[in-house]
């Protein structure tokens, strides 16, 4: 497909902020018709979720989700298990380190879902998703000022509170869509064991 007439060009690029997390960046570009336009935007070095998946004591699924408190919308917000990737770090050892920092759990089996672009109008943040399964639990190692509640639920109860609007974080609304296809076998997984990969099991949960 011919994308020609929608490419914006860059002509020049302002560095406007460099913080400790935030870059932004005012850039210059020619537009399809010939006209100029200025962009502002945020670089973001990509991070990671995890859709942990974890069997109770009867055998139900649940997922392990956290409540924690996000400053620029002043609120605590459900979310699934996420944090940025640190430089020359591969999106599954992010994913790996993030889950059992934030949760406390390992797992013994994961699965790459995909990617999504929370907010392409501003930013270059991507986010890879994964599936984890077969926890086990152990101990959190919380950042320096992180403070956040770690929980279960059902899929069925996370997907309520997603109609209900007590769920309105984008990576975890499209994590639920993830999760119902892969529930209902719509959409397949390939698994593959931790570590070194010995085996790939395809198939639903």
């Amino acid at each position: 497909m011919d994308d020609s007439h929608l490419i914006e060009v860059q002509q020049a690029s302002q560095e406007i902020l460099r913080g400790r997390f935030l870059h932004a960046f005012r850039d210059t570009v020619t537009l399809p018709d010939g006209s100029e336009a200025s962009r502002e935007y945020l670089v973001h070095p990509g991070a990671v979720m995890v859709i942990p998946l974890l069997e109770d004591g009867d055998g139900q699924l649940r997922v392990v989700l956290e409540r924690q408190y996000r400053y620029p919308v002043g609120q605590v917000m459900l979310e699934f298990p996420a944090g940025k990737l640190d430089p020359q770090e591969t999106v599954q050892a992010c994913a790996r380190r993030e889950l059992k920092e934030e949760t406390g759990y390992s797992a013994l089996e994961w699965a790459r879902a995909g990617v999504m672009h929370p907010v392409i109008s501003y930013s270059t943040e991507f986010i890879d998703i994964w599936f984890a399964r077969q926890l086990q639990a152990g101990e959190r190692h919380l950042d320096s000022g992180e403070f956040l509640d770690v929980f279960t639920a059902t899929p069925t109860e996370l997907l309520q509170w997603c109609m209900e609007g007590k769920v309105t974080d984008a990576k975890t609304l499209a994590g639920a869509l993830w999760l119902q296809n892969v529930l209902s076998g719509a959409w397949v997984l390939d698994w593959q064991l931790d570590g070194d990969v010995k085996q790939v099991q395809k198939g639903t949960l």
